[in-house]
């Protein structure tokens, strides 16, 4: 069996749903290829249901800082009820909607696991072995995703641990959990299971949030503590050993592992403590699932069983293949699931406009044109406008360049930091409620490169500083930006006021 289209998507979640949608939006025919649910990693196993986990806790936590509704709170969160909840947002693990809407999208579905088999052809095997062969008269999109990488520590892929699928998918809650990694997954699943009554120990190598401004990871920490959660930084794994009652964790660092140094300046072994849990949740990163999609048949190392992420232009197409494209988590440029989405608009937008274009010299042009920067064809905004909320308690909002990323990248910059507890709208909105802002400008082009918020509910505060990084707003027109009295937003105000009052401006 021999079917033919324009684009053939490898992946069904939301980036390959996407990037179908825009081809078939512009006059092009799709189908998607995906081997397990449509819809994938982000509507059943990550962004919905850990969201739909984190928010009663911060509900509750929220009602609980505010002198009057306080008062009110009389119970305990209902565990029941919030994973109920969480299995509305998954639909129950059920693809039938997602399966819906491709359908009446105008998008066909092969069920099974994709391989290129040669230029713009697609093997696709189902679960009984039997193959049915693809070809793209366009292109083929990789839209494959990410799987969480398991570290080689000893005993650890031994004790079947949990990944970020099962602990947003668990429907009972241990009686405690030691979760490995300091970054999102791990700070928002330590959150997510402390807040539902489990007693949570976080182990992370260094500190926490790294690739944040350093203030986001210390105030995620002080939070977690409040939470009661033990937060050992600085401390390395050593061993995992799944016993016939939970997991033994063995850990060293400094003293009785605490976050409170390094190694010994005597050089000797640091002390190794034993932490005992019902369970161990794996939040070690995750790495691009390429490594069993057939790129080897066309002459491109995939890195491996694991995968490696490939490189692409702005228009997402792999260079020297012009048929291939990678979008999402696949091509490592910001795996994010917006971002990938945002992708595949733009990949999607490219190849209706290269369909339409005629051979030869002229497409090569029409090509050139398309990766121009802030144009519907190509991702520019991945380079250093990529909006990213962190669901902790203080919540992390962040947009473009730390301060540091950009004096590495060579732009001369000053970086202004403001209190919440001078803006008014933070105290109405919560008692004592407790945050911090920066912003980071370039001092030559007097724009900002970045922008982090760190406090209860400033998540929607991260878009407005997201149009200012993507429109380069001259600070002087930020000024004529009036935050709204009394709101969060007027943390916008006090930054402004802080670099204005700064020498040589």
């Amino acid at each position: 069996m021999t079917d033919t289209y324009d684009l053939i998507v490898l992946g069904g979640g939301p980036v390959g749903e996407n990037i179908a949608d825009r081809a078939v939006q512009g006059g092009l025919t799709a189908v998607v290829v995906e081997a397990e649910l449509v819809g994938g990693e982000c509507s059943y196993w990550a962004c919905m249901p850990s969201k739909a986990l984190l928010r009663p806790i911060r509900a509750l936590q929220a009602a609980r800082d505010v002198a009057g509704s306080a008062e009110a709170v009389t119970g305990a969160l209902g565990t029941a009820a919030v994973l109920e909840r969480r299995d509305d947002f998954t639909s129950r693990w059920s693809d039938d909607g997602q399966v819906d809407w491709l359908r009446g999208a105008g998008i066909d579905l092969v069920r099974g696991h994709g391989r290129i088999a040669g230029e713009r052809e697609v093997a696709v095997a189902d679960e009984s072995g039997e193959e049915t062969v693809l070809t793209a008269r366009r292109a083929v999109a990789i839209a494959t995703g990410s799987d969480a990488v398991i570290p080689p520590i000893a005993g650890l892929h031994e004790a079947n641990p949990w990944t970020s699928r099962e602990a947003t998918s668990a429907h009972e809650i241990p009686e405690s959990l030691v979760v490995l990694g300091g970054g999102v997954v791990g700070v928002e699943m330590a959150t997510a299971f402390a807040g539902l009554g489990c007693r949570v120990v976080l182990i992370a190598r260094s500190g926490l949030l790294g690739g944040f401004e350093p203030f986001a990871g210390e105030e995620v920490a002080r939070g977690l503590r409040a939470a009661g959660v033990d937060v050992r930084l600085r401390t390395e794994t050593q061993e995992v050993e799944r016993t016939d009652d939970g997991v033994v964790v063995t850990v060293s660092g400094s003293g009785s592992g605490s976050d409170r140094g390094g190694d010994s300046s005597n050089g000797e072994r640091r002390a190794e403590t034993e932490i005992r849990a019902a369970e161990i949740l794996v939040a070690a990163g995750r790495a691009p699932r390429t490594g069993d999609i057939g790129l080897e048949t066309i002459g491109i190392a995939a890195g491996g069983e694991r995968g490696t992420s490939l490189e692409t232009d702005d228009t997402l197409r792999v260079a020297g293949v012009d048929w291939l494209y990678v979008v999402g988590d696949a091509n490592g440029r910001a795996p994010l699931t917006h971002q990938g989405k945002y992708q595949a608009r733009a990949a999607g937008d490219a190849i209706v406009a290269r369909a339409r274009a005629d051979q030869g010299d002229r497409a090569d042009q029409q090509g050139a044109r398309l990766d121009a920067a802030w144009v519907s064809t190509a991702a520019t905004a991945d380079h250093g406008a990529v909006p990213q909320v962190v669901f902790t308690d203080p919540e992390v909002a962040s947009v473009g360049l730390t301060e540091a990323a950009a004096r590495d990248a060579g732009h001369r910059v000053t970086a202004v930091d403001v209190e919440f507890s001078s803006v008014a709208g933070a105290a109405l909105h919560a008692d004592g409620y407790r945050g911090r802002a920066r912003i980071v400008v370039d001092d030559e082009r007097r724009v900002l490169l970045g922008a982090t918020f760190v406090g209860p509910d400033v998540a929607e505060l991260v878009h407005a500083a997201t149009v200012a990084v993507v429109g380069e707003v001259p600070i002087s027109r930020l000024w004529h930006a009036v935050p709204a009295y009394p709101t969060l937003s007027e943390v916008w105000l006090r930054l402004l006021e802080k670099y204005g009052r700064g020498s040589a401006r």
